[in-house]
């Protein structure tokens, strides 16, 4: 296996997006270190996401960052397909057709593109934000666009117990921490995505990737 020859480092931070990178990782069995990066703390602080040493790393002091021999990235779906394809016996990427890879790529899109962003937009302006930058008036578009991407998932996802195929992939994991983050921002979340998320939170990874980015 490719994955016993890694020495994977991931700098994360509590159930941030790093979470779905440490998810990944748990779900490939992969060799790795989990170093925890303070997002809130001065630049003198060694471990924070701040510090020159890590912005060596991430120019945008921001976590997920992934680091294997020489290798660098910091874009959560970027760090998920290279742990799936470090581990491919995990199944996070199926062995399957072209058809089904471009289902998988576009429903790992969607999430990114529509169903995070006004997750996120509310969370800037929460706490992210300098507080002269935040607008808590466009907490109610941000629940607009939720609900609209919400919608159109409706028409993308099978009913069935996985997104794609017959197995859990890597946008299982994307769905089921967005979903998460969603409830705990307090988005109106339909019962069909809360027990997605609840389905997919119980696999004996997540546990674990929970309990070590708590």
């Amino acid at each position: 296996m490719l994955g016993e020859k890694l020495l994977i480092k991931l700098y994360g931070f509590g159930q941030s997006r790093s979470f779905r990178c440490l998810w990944a990782l748990e779900e490939a069995g992969l060799s790795y270190e989990y170093i925890a990066a303070k997002l809130r703390t001065d630049s003198a602080d060694p471990d924070s996401a701040k510090h020159p040493g890590y912005l060596k790393l991430n120019a945008q002091g921001k976590v997920p960052t992934l680091v294997n021999d020489g290798l660098v990235l910091t874009e959560s779906v970027a760090i998920l397909y290279y742990i799936a394809r470090c581990a491919s016996e995990s199944g996070l990427l199926p062995n399957a057709s072209m058809d089904v890879y471009a289902r998988l790529d576009e429903l790992a899109g969607f999430v990114l593109s529509e169903l995070e962003q006004p997750l996120w937009s509310k969370g800037k302006h929460m706490f992210a934000l300098p507080e002269d930058q935040r607008i808590p008036e466009m907490f109610e578009t941000a629940k607009f666009e939720f609900a609209k991407a919400v919608r159109t998932l409706d028409h993308l996802l099978p009913e069935s117990e996985f997104a794609v195929g017959n197995s859990f992939t890597l946008v299982d994991i994307l769905l089921a921490q967005t979903f998460n983050w969603a409830i705990r921002f307090e988005f109106e979340v339909p019962e069909r995505y809360i027990a997605l998320r609840n389905r997919h939170y119980e696999r004996p990874a997540a546990k674990r990737a929970m309990q070590i980015a708590s």
